[in-house]
């Protein structure tokens, strides 16, 4: 009885210790599971974090698959352009972490395993690296020198294709269990994600950056060509007025000119009538001052008519024909012209003008038209300036704006100073690109200066500079070549 019961309590005992044993790797194998599914829920996390950024999840990877595995090494590597890169490595020492560091980049036809495995797009491992036939020898020595003898390496797959790799090493030899292959198949799936999710997301912004570009420069286009209906019904309204008063100033100009030839055959027919000392000298006077009226008209009326001519050529489209001109006769006209047009648009500006031309500055082969554009442009753009700049500043601020014109030989040097607000750096580096502007819609096309620098430039071959202090003053510099060289095709069409 003793033995039989004996014997039962034996075989309870060994069921209770298999039972335990049993309980134990069902612990340890639950306690895995359960870490490799926080880990998994902790690079999912990692990766709706970092939208465009991929390093963090490397970095998890990294780290995770070396503890995971019971790693010495775990390396995450990446195909660029043929190359295959470093994107994460977790070494056992800062010495090795160095090592394979400096290894990379590397040729995907490289005798490395992660070269192997990108180039195939196949996983790879070695159970031992030193019993293993076919190894090379310099593996070997690599292998010694890090303190490894078994790795693994999986393939992180788009469409098939390895877009990198992600690899173990171990101190120890031996085989890699399925769950553990599984496990870095999980953790690639998870890296290409990441990466897919930075590309794709990157491309979403991209493209809705181009589609809010293309949106603007539609607005753009649409309020530019609002715009050029204005400019170009102001410029029929200009014709049309400037042919009205033309009409009549001529009336004016011919009959004050013949009205001052009339006074001198008015002296010639009193000369033989007899009349008192007094009463004569009275008619020679009556008859001087009116006489110095007429011319006075005469003298105003041909100004009226040049600024008339110049709104006719300012209206129309085309550059004329070039032809050789007096450049401060041009210059004059243009500041006459550009003053009175900022004056009509605003009545009570006032500013002073200062004029410096050299004598000696000549003439020039030009399209007088183009030219008159362009300084027309500048100098409009210097009483918008100057205006804006007694706006505020008040009553203490005198506008003043200045043109001069200088001999240099084969070059006239025109200069346009003004003392308004000046231009900031940003704008400067802008200011010639056609349609930039920085006045308030409805005020400026953003055309005159990028159309002034093609007529000054490619047309007549010339130079347009500016200089400017933000707050102080802008001046222009306008180098024309006396003769240059035109042809049919580079005269210009349109508006300032």
């Amino acid at each position: 009885m003793d033995i039989e019961l004996r014997r039962k309590i034996d075989e309870l005992e060994q069921q209770l210790r298999a039972a335990a044993a049993e309980n134990a790797s069902l612990q340890s194998e639950l306690a895995i599971a359960l870490e490799r599914q926080t880990v998994t829920a902790q690079i999912l996390n990692v990766i709706s974090m970092s939208r465009t950024d991929v390093q963090p999840v490397f970095d998890v990877i990294s780290e995770s698959s070396r503890r995971l595995l019971g790693g010495q090494t775990a390396l995450v590597t990446r195909v660029v352009a043929g190359m295959l890169h470093v994107a994460a490595c977790t070494a056992g020492s800062r010495i090795s972490h160095e090592e394979i560091r400096a290894s990379f980049p590397t040729p995907l036809t490289s005798s490395g395993i992660h070269s192997r495995v990108a180039l195939s797009s196949a996983m790879a491992f070695r159970s031992d690296i030193e019993t293993e036939p076919g190894v090379p020898q310099a593996i070997k020595d690599m292998a010694r020198a890090r303190g490894y003898r078994s790795i693994i390496v999986v393939p992180m797959l788009r469409e098939g294709i390895a877009i990198g790799t992600i690899g173990v090493s171990r101190a120890e030899p031996g085989t890699f269990s399925d769950s553990q292959i599984n496990l870095l198949n999980t953790f690639a799936d998870q890296a290409v994600i990441a990466i897919e999710n930075a590309r794709l997301f990157e491309e979403v912004q991209a493209r809705t950056t181009q589609l809010a570009k293309s949106l603007d420069d539609l607005r753009a286009a649409q309020d530019r060509l609002v715009q050029t209906e204005k400019l170009s019904s102001l410029g029929k309204l200009t014709a049309g007025i400037a042919h009205e008063i033309k009409n009549p100033l001529n009336f004016v100009n011919n009959f004050a000119a013949l009205s001052a030839d009339l006074t001198d055959e008015l002296n010639d027919a009193l000369a033989p009538v007899a009349l008192a000392d007094d009463v004569r000298n009275e008619l020679d006077e009556l008859r001087g001052m009116l006489k110095d009226n007429l011319q006075k008209i005469v003298q105003h009326g041909k100004r009226a008519d040049s600024i008339v001519k110049n709104m006719l050529l300012h209206s129309r489209g085309g550059g004329g024909e070039h032809r050789s001109t007096d450049v401060n006769a041009l210059v004059e006209e243009s500041l006459n012209l550009a003053y009175h047009g900022a004056r009509a648009g605003t009545p009570h500006f006032n500013a002073t003008l200062r004029r410096a031309f050299d004598p000696d500055a000549g003439t020039a082969e030009v399209f007088p038209q183009e030219i008159t554009r362009v300084l027309l442009n500048v100098m409009c753009n210097g009483f918008y300036a100057v205006a804006k700049r007694s706006i505020e500043e008040g009553a203490g601020f005198e506008p003043t704006l200045s043109a001069s014109t200088r001999n240099l030989g084969d070059t006239i040097e025109i200069r346009i100073h003004d003392n308004g607000t000046g231009i900031p750096a940003e704008v400067k580096e802008k200011m010639f690109e056609p349609f930039f502007t920085t006045k308030p819609p409805g005020e400026g096309t953003g055309l005159g200066l990028s159309m002034s620098h093609d007529i000054i430039v490619k047309q007549h071959g010339g130079r347009i500079d500016v200089q400017t202090e933000p707050g102080e003053f802008t001046e222009f510099t306008i180098l024309l070549p006396r003769v240059s060289n035109f042809s049919d095709n580079n005269s210009r069409r349109g508006e300032p």
